[in-house]
């Protein structure tokens, strides 16, 4: 029993001694392999990219507005044709009928305004400026007779019957003389105007009716109203193509306009002018330029419709396909950023990195960011450019751990800028 006692006391005292000793050499801190990059001033762009869909900046369904078959096609499918070509003829001989009809009309009533306005109005005016003058050259005589017979009666040498055929005679005159003067006014003042507008409104009918023939006689030559190409041609000659249904279709693709539908917070970046870039399927990108972003939303989706126009005279992107889209919302020169790996996010939604020290220490902080972009996101607040982060490894890493780049180097001299 006493040697137990013994052996439990050494036991005791060793263990103490071990302890002792321990405290004297305490453990050293395990050092953590992370990989780091350093903070650098770059240029930053914000971009916006979507899917879009490809048009034809300028497209054409043609119509025709006769129903009559189709004569002749001088085009097919692919031809290039120029504004103001013809393209297809429809049959046309009742129009042309028409306009000869016209024609004659429209003459006629030419040859007959020239007669109003040369002959017939001017006739009817001095044959009344003649009336007029004789019934007032006769008035005058009448006024004479009866001046000379009213001295005589008043003389006794004249009976009074005389003397009152005399002013009957002068009434007759002054009242013929006045008719007269009447139908000369009322001829120059309303009867040769009048004559005057009957001849030209018949003109003017004649006119309208000879363009409306030659008008219809045009339709049926149909002309390309632009420059490009023709897409379409669903009817064969001999056909006559349904009404409403177009015969021809033409597509100006020297430049195309790349459609999207893009969420609003998004589209409230973006602005006509801003640069971009298309990129369809094994087709090297082709830069192009927002033209329109849409004031209003689309009803269905609650987006934004953007198009972005760019050249087509390549052939490579073509009207209907489906493309990516990537546009420069704005660019920043001389941004503070990081690889987007090295950012920690909280569930609160608070940002941090992990920063290296001049001893290979990491230390959390806390910082704000700005934009994203190529891997990159920019740091608005809380980094110096030459800050070491850690990229890899930096979750779940506990504040002041000693940490070594993977690649087996300290990174106690790591805080040195690497631009």
């Amino acid at each position: 029993m006493r040697a137990r006692l013994h052996t439990v006391a050494v036991a005791s005292m060793a263990a103490l001694v071990l302890s002792g000793c321990s405290k004297e050499q305490p453990e050293a801190q395990p050092v953590v392999a992370v990989q780091v990059a350093s903070a650098k001033k770059v240029s930053l762009q914000q971009a916006v990219t979507a899917e879009a869909v490809l048009f034809p900046k300028n497209e054409a369904a043609i119509t025709p507005k006769v129903i009559a078959p189709v004569s002749k096609f001088y085009v097919n499918r692919g031809s290039r044709v120029h504004k103001g070509e013809l393209l297809a003829i429809l049959e046309n001989r009742d129009i042309s009928a028409s306009v000869a009809e016209s024609k004659g009309a429209l003459e006629q009533a030419q040859a007959q305004y020239e007669t109003t306005t040369q002959a017939s109005v001017p006739e009817d005016v001095k044959k009344a400026e003649l009336d007029a003058k004789a019934a007032k050259e006769s008035l005058d005589a009448q006024q004479k007779l009866y001046d000379s017979r009213s001295k005589l009666f008043q003389q006794g040498a004249l009976p009074r019957k005389e003397l009152d055929a005399a002013a009957v005679a002068l009434a007759q005159a002054r009242a013929q003389s006045d008719v007269a003067q009447q139908h000369l006014a009322s001829l120059q003042a309303v009867g040769k105007q009048a004559a005057l507008r009957s001849a030209a409104g018949l003109l003017t009918s004649a006119e309208g009716k000879y363009k409306g023939a030659q008008a219809q006689l045009s339709y049926s030559e149909i002309r390309s109203p632009m420059d490009g190409v023709v897409t379409d041609r669903p009817v064969w000659p001999g056909e006559t193509p349904p009404s409403g249904t177009p015969l021809l279709t033409i597509m100006d693709i020297s430049s195309v306009v790349a459609r999207a539908h893009i969420p609003q917070e998004q589209a409230a970046l973006l602005k006509p002018g801003d640069l971009a870039t298309i990129t369809a399927a094994d087709v090297t990108p082709v830069p192009g330029k927002v033209i329109i972003v849409s004031p209003a939303l689309d009803a269905g989706s609650t987006t934004v419709q953007v198009w972005v126009e760019a050249d087509g005279k390549s052939g490579a992107l073509r009207p209907g396909s489906t493309v990516e889209l990537k546009i420069v919302a704005r660019t920043i020169e001389g941004a503070i950023a990081i690889p987007q790996q090295a950012l920690l996010k909280s569930p609160e939604g608070a940002t941090a990195v992990m920063v290296v020290d001049n001893r290979g220490k990491a230390h959390k902080r806390e910082v704000m960011t700005g934009i994203e972009a190529g891997g990159l996101i920019q740091i608005t607040k809380g980094l110096q450019p030459g800050e070491i982060v850690v990229t890899t490894g930096a979750y779940g890493l506990p504040d002041g751990t000693q940490v070594q780049a993977a690649s087996g180097r300290q990174n106690k001299n790591a805080s040195s800028p690497t631009d």
